[in-house]
């Protein structure tokens, strides 16, 4: 514990290069432009507290519109520089860019933990599934590639990706490092610059990449920092100067972004809710199907786009909802840092509650809650938004439970007598972020890949969230767009095609002298 508590220190000591205050008063998160951070001159703020404990973490402005107006032509600014600068210059700063993360790994933890409330394993997670994200821009090289032909004599067509401008990304609060690294690297990389908006809940992983950013000399300008709730949301999302908008949160959100950026004429990707489902088929590996959805669903609160939120049982594997009980009644619940904690807070009171009144609603409406982790008792954090691990049993798809996104760590259990049927309530759920089997038949498990209605499909997998050598595909009601995020559907969300066709002709050629020295790229 002393460790964590010395790790936590030296967050806060590095947090003095973004934010200002005293012991009397709360920090003040500052905005990142053009290289520097600065104070806003807003009077309004928006109040940061640790979900463990209550306390006063920081203040976040509300960016006036004149700083964003200034954040926006900065940004205009830069692209001109930016943009002509080398892919294999870019590359480098990518290179230099996923050192700097990996060398501070435990900084951004912290912070996580603590704005945030993931225990710190997971929160470790969190930095490093965004890390291989910058990882894989290291090869941003052959990701432009494009493709040349000789469609006549003497005569070439050939494609070039080129970037699209200023760009802007609107993150959500559960991942407060993966996500803006889903983002501003693609971005940066293939040569837009970028305003991001981090969670106003969870705002310290992005000022750290910031100042990481411009450690490794990533220009001023190329990436901001911008705060806020609706008025700079609005901003994003209207401003001419912006080309594309990148979301990832909730529905009522996500589709109001969409709407309005796509109105304005902007590329838009917006990630939304999810109700992830998971069949377990009665010859499955029973030990590893059990452990995998209890993990899956219980794991950072169940705060997850891709946490495993309904199981659905096939036959005789309906025996086994006791023995899931049985695990997810072992985890324990504490404060992210505790060295025993599995799951830690919510991250408000309002989530909490929330989630609290869907655990109810499931009961008035007929469903067994055979563990109900309401009302947990977490002694060394009495005021934390603690929920424990929630188990639903004999749920209906017409439930209030299982027809919303709990967003919390409840599981919910339905039964069916054959995959036919499992696949059929599957498939009938407005969401698609991802389904998995648990199965020892490789004849099932043909059939649910090739069936299932979902972007991103596990087989023996409960959280089939791709590496960035792929995409992370979610479709149906959890996607709204036509590119999804990072790797190449990445890539082409933030670049745009030119296509050149040229003649040079053989009889125009002239004689050359002949040189030879070693030729050198810059």
């Amino acid at each position: 514990m002393n460790r964590q508590l010395r790790l936590l220190q030296r967050t806060l000591a590095s947090a003095r290069s973004y934010t200002t205050g005293t012991k009397a008063a709360a920090a003040q998160t500052k905005l990142f432009m053009n290289g520097q951070f600065i104070d806003s001159q807003t009077t309004e703020w928006i109040d940061v507290r640790n979900p463990a404990t209550q306390a006063l973490v920081t203040q976040v402005p509300k960016t006036t519109s004149k700083e964003l107006d200034e954040a926006a032509h900065n940004a205009q600014l830069a692209f001109r520089d930016w943009r002509r600068t080398s892919v294999i210059t870019r590359q480098r700063k990518m290179l230099d860019l996923q050192h700097a993360i990996r060398s501070h790994m435990d900084t951004l933890a912290a912070s996580i933990v603590e704005e945030q409330g993931k225990v710190l394993s997971d929160a470790k997670g969190d930095v490093m599934r965004g890390l291989q994200v910058v990882e894989s821009m290291s090869g941003i090289a052959d990701l432009l590639l494009g493709s040349k032909l000789e469609v006549s004599a003497d005569m070439d067509t050939y494609t070039a990706r080129e970037p699209l401008g200023v760009v802007a990304g609107i993150c959500p609060f559960n991942f407060p490092a993966m996500i803006p690294l889903w983002m501003f690297p693609v971005a940066l990389a293939t040569g837009n610059t970028c305003l991001l908006k981090p969670s106003e809940r969870d705002p310290g992983a992005a000022m750290l990449l910031a100042q990481l950013c411009n450690d490794v000399g990533i220009p001023p300008g190329v990436l901001n920092v911008v705060h806020g709730a609706h008025d700079t949301v609005n901003f994003l999302t209207s401003d001419p100067r912006i080309r594309a908008v990148s979301f990832v949160g909730g529905d009522k959100a996500g589709k109001y972004i969409y709407e309005r950026s796509t109105g304005n004429g902007k590329r838009c990707q917006a990630n939304l809710g999810a109700k992830n489902h998971a069949i377990v088929l009665p010859d499955a590996n029973k030990e590893h199907a059990l452990n995998a959805i209890t993990g899956a669903a219980f794991g950072a609160a169940g705060q997850r786009c891709m946490a495993l939120s309904v199981a659905v049982f096939v036959g005789k594997s309906s025996d086994w909802v006791p023995e899931i009980v049985e695990r997810a009644r072992d985890l324990k619940v504490n404060g992210g840092f505790e060295a025993d904690a599995d799951l830690g807070p919510m991250i408000s009171p309002e989530a909490l509650a929330r989630a609290e009144a869907l655990i109810q609603s499931a009961a008035d409406q007929g469903a067994s809650v055979v563990l109900d982790g309401r009302g947990v008792h977490v002694p060394k954090y009495p005021k934390g938004n603690f929920l424990g691990p929630t188990v639903i049993d004999h749920a209906t798809v017409q439930m209030q439970c299982y027809q919303e996104e709990i967003f919390g760590p409840v599981l919910t259990c339905v039964h069916v007598d054959t995959l036919d049927e499992a696949l059929e309530l599957v498939n009938g759920n407005r969401y698609g972020n991802g389904a998995s089997i648990f199965t020892r038949s490789g004849a099932s498990a043909r059939k649910f890949q090739s069936q299932v209605e979902a972007g991103q499909v596990g087989i023996n997998v409960p959280i089939p969230v791709p590496l960035p050598m792929f995409s992370f595909t979610g479709n149906k009601g959890s996607f709204l767009g036509d590119t999804n995020f990072y790797g190449r559907s990445g890539i082409n969300f933030y670049t745009q095609l030119k296509t050149v066709t040229s003649l040079w002709s053989k009889q125009d050629a002239d004689d050359r002298t002949a040189t030879v020295h070693m030729p050198t790229i810059h």
